[in-house]
């Protein structure tokens, strides 16, 4: 199903669509964090991958709380968007040969994912709201809030030191 497919037709059926996306989006997340973690050299950064990790495994258990909570079957959809920010993840770690170089790679990596991850719950919380389900937009909005503490994070640590070692 496309995301304008005849197969949407109503704002219900969006909004499990855009969730069943955001639920594949943070199962490949998983995957990929401890990859991250393994290549990243500096050790908070390579913390910081890790405790990410366990707040994904977290999203994931919430998304499917709230599959429940509507009724609904447990179903991801492709999401090209974060599989594309995976892929550009892994091609650029292993064109990078300055381990201070890679570092500030995977925060760039790190961040665009977390940058998608914000627009989408940020849109599931506001449909959530406009449903009437109040109860699922709470859900929603503390994970919001976690994707935008660890992309202020991974800003403050690329500002403070890795972009610093980086450029010298």
């Amino acid at each position: 199903m496309g995301l304008f497919s005849k197969d949407i037709k109503t704002m219900n059926d969006l909004f499990l669509h855009q969730f069943q996306d955001i639920y594949y989006a943070e199962e490949q997340l998983v995957k990929a964090l401890p990859k991250m973690a393994e290549k990243a050299t500096d050790k908070q950064l390579k913390q910081g991958f890790l405790t990410h990790l366990d707040e994904t495994k977290t999203h994931v258990q919430r998304l499917e709380q709230i599959f429940q909570m509507l009724g609904a079957k447990l179903k991801a959809v492709d999401c090209p968007a974060i599989d594309g920010s995976i892929e550009e993840a892994d091609d650029v770690a292993g064109e990078v040969a300055d381990k201070f170089v890679l570092d500030a790679a995977l925060i760039n990596a790190a961040q665009a994912a977390e940058h998608y991850e914000i627009a989408r719950y940020g849109s599931l919380v506001a449909w959530a709201r406009q449903l009437r389900r109040d109860d699922i937009a709470a859900i929603l909005q503390k994970t919001l809030e976690e994707e935008k503490a660890t992309d202020q994070k991974l800003t403050k640590l690329a500002e403070s030191k890795v972009n610093l070692r980086a450029a010298s």
